[in-house]
């Protein structure tokens, strides 16, 4: 670090580690961390980006560097919720984007100075205080807490820098005409109220079912649609982790020990818990809602309860419990009301706090010290991860031992008799399709479709366990019989002549709507109706969903004319325009330097995207996906799966 950044101490509140998280992950989660991009044997590769490799020990780390952080923030943190947000992915392809990028910077031979990182450091809110850089000691603290060490961070920042000089050099030549940049401007601010009514096929009742003869001729008239995939059928052996755990023990010393080298991710942040009193101005003076709120603030200094003060006279959201927002609801509140809880000691009361609709004072009633949570609170949660990994080495050296006599033999059946383990059919099954209970990604159906017949695959993982496959049969694509498709036939032949009575239906309602209420004419006929007071284009229509035939019609049809019927994947609608807002070429030149700004950046970030694609082709990336789907179940077996926070 530069000398001059190693002056001028300042304290950094706590609540900053939370904003600071979401700052670290953006950089260090790609770079930092113990593992690193480059040589490694082939049994710790998880990727490839053209010559340079991604291990597993890189990528595990910036996993659970993420995971921890995100864990100091929330209450709980389980599977579930870590799955929905797509966060183990999200990490793969951050590495392998930021490598792209910063080879191409390489190539461009871009550096970064010593000046340039020192301003990158002290330019982020998050190491400053009253404007002013918070001091060398307390940046090293805060990057020690979150367990990163100051050079993997500023060796981060730099390849950040050099990335960003590759991506200004890249995108120098991308520019904006006057005519797209009049187009986006209508295409994102004008607006048109509209109605429509909408029927889905699905709601119509079609009251004869249709003969064999009938659905036999639309079979023979669509032959083409109709086709058997390709099936495969194998056998394999499963190995049960969760089995495979009942027989483990772990040892109080085990646990101990673990609990020691692993301290750090125990260690909980600071709570603070926070109630507040809230006075809409509404309709009322300013001058009156402001002196009501002091007058309550002076009843709290002379010692009245404030939660019973905050029960009788607020009319914020959480009046009836007293004011309380909890230790974490409290950071849904403004920004400004934020920043005065930070400066809030335990049992301090703010000022009036004025706010754009209201004023508010605040309350700190609790701080929860920062701590590190006992060896008895964490021990069940030790026990399983242990237990979890243990498990796994179990199942790997029994499916490798597995491999090899399977190999030897030339059968997985002869070496799992002769190992003891079960053997199950697959059937035929699709590329894809899952096993109950045992493998519901498909990843044993996607391993047989990646191997030869007669040969045995790689050891599959899979959130259960892993699994050993051999390819036995080959069914190939063909024509499909009528029988054997017969139920679709009728479901497709049905939908057609639902679809077909379903225009009939929404002919007849046009004909009907010219001076009448298209409400009440959707309650005669049973059919939804919809408002949108401001719709956009390329907007998400409810039931219909983007549709651009009614985007245009929504604004050049006559105000109050209904549409005729437009086809949707899921019926028919009909639309009528009731009121527009048209943007002017005045209000046009007033935010022409910010529309021109945001197209910009639109088109950077399509132009990226693009650029990316191109160069993950190019440099031909690899991802070997079983070992990856290991990794990820090894380090979430570490978080409970209860329902999300």
């Amino acid at each position: 670090m530069l000398k001059s950044m190693r002056k001028n101490l300042k304290s950094l509140s706590p609540v900053l580690w939370f904003v600071l998280v979401a700052f670290i992950i953006s950089i260090f989660a790609v770079w930092g961390g113990a593992g690193r991009l480059g040589k490694s044997g082939g049994a710790n590769t998880l990727a490839k980006v053209g010559k340079e490799k991604i291990t597993v020990n890189a990528y595990l780390q910036n996993l659970r560097q993420r995971l921890e952080m995100m864990q100091k923030e929330m209450d709980e943190l389980n599977q579930k919720f870590i799955q929905q947000l797509n966060i183990p992915q999200q990490i793969l392809q951050q590495m392998i984007q930021q490598t792209l990028l910063y080879q191409t910077a390489q190539k461009m031979n871009i550096q970064a100075t010593e000046e340039e990182i020192r301003e990158k450091i002290m330019s982020y809110p998050v190491f400053q205080k009253d404007g002013k850089f918070v001091g060398f000691e307390r940046y090293k603290k805060v990057l020690e807490w979150n367990r990163i060490s100051v050079s993997e961070f500023e060796e981060s920042l730099k390849k950040e820098i050099v990335i960003n000089k590759a991506m200004d050099v890249l995108t120098s030549g991308i520019t904006v005409t006057q005519q797209e940049l009049w187009k986006n401007y209508k295409h994102n601010n004008e607006t048109a109220q509209i109605e429509f009514a909408v029927l889905e096929t699905d709601k119509v009742q079609i009251e004869e079912s249709p003969s064999k003869k009938e659905l036999k001729a639309y079979f023979e008239k669509n032959k083409q649609d109709y086709q058997i995939p390709e099936k495969r059928k194998g056998v394999f052996v499963f190995l049960d982790t969760e089995e495979l755990k009942k027989e483990i023990k772990v040892e109080e010393s085990k646990i101990e020990d673990y609990y020691k080298e692993n301290k750090s991710r125990f260690k909980e942040p600071q709570k603070v818990k926070v109630s507040r009193i809230y006075l809409p101005y509404g309709e009322k003076n300013k001058e009156k809602i402001r002196e009501q709120a002091q007058n309550i603030l002076d009843r709290t200094t002379q010692g009245e309860d404030f939660g019973k003060l905050a029960q009788k006279y607020s009319e914020g959201e959480k009046a009836q419990t007293k004011g309380d927002w909890g230790f974490y609801e409290w950071k849904k509140l403004s920004s400004q009301e934020q920043k005065t809880i930070q400066n809030l000691s335990e049992e301090e009361v703010s000022g009036v706090v004025e706010l754009e609709k209201g004023a508010a004072i605040l309350k700190v009633t609790q701080v929860n010290p920062s701590r590190v949570k006992p060896l008895e609170e964490v021990k069940e949660r030790i026990s399983r991860i242990l237990k979890d990994q243990k498990s796994r080495k179990v199942a790997e050296k029994k499916i490798s031992q597995l491999q090899k006599r399977a190999k030897k033999e030339k059968s997985l059946e002869a070496a799992a008799q002769q190992l003891g383990y079960k053997v199950q059919k697959t059937g035929l099954i699709k590329k894809g399709e899952s096993i109950q209970n045992i493998d519901p990604s498909g990843s044993i159906s996607k391993a047989l479709f990646n191997t030869k017949k007669n040969k045995i695959t790689s050891p599959i993982y899979t959130h259960n366990g892993v699994s050993l496959a051999q390819l036995l049969h080959i069914e190939p694509p063909r024509q499909a019989q009528f029988q054997e498709v017969q139920d679709q036939v009728k479901k497709d032949f049905q939908k057609i002549n639902k679809k077909a009575k379903a225009l009939q239906i929404m002919k007849k309602l046009k004909e009907r709507i010219n001076g009448q209420s298209l409400e009440e004419l959707t309650e005669q006929h049973d059919l939804e109706y919809k408002t949108v007071n401001k719709h956009k284009r390329g907007q998400y229509l409810s039931i219909v969903g983007e549709n651009k035939t009614i985007d245009k019609l929504a604004f050049s049809l006559p105000l109050k004319k209904p549409s005729r019927p437009v086809e949707f994947e899921g019926g028919y609608v009909i639309v009528r325009p009731l009121d527009r807002r048209l943007v002017t070429k005045e209000e046009f030149e007033k935010n022409k330097k910010e529309a021109r700004k945001n197209l910009l950046e639109e088109k950077r970030n399509r132009f990226f995207q693009s650029y990316i694609n191109q160069l993950r082709e190019k440099k031909k990336v690899k991802i070997k996906y079983d070992r990856l789907q290991q990794v990820i179940d090894n380090v979430l077996s570490r978080y409970g799966s209860e329902k999300s926070p």
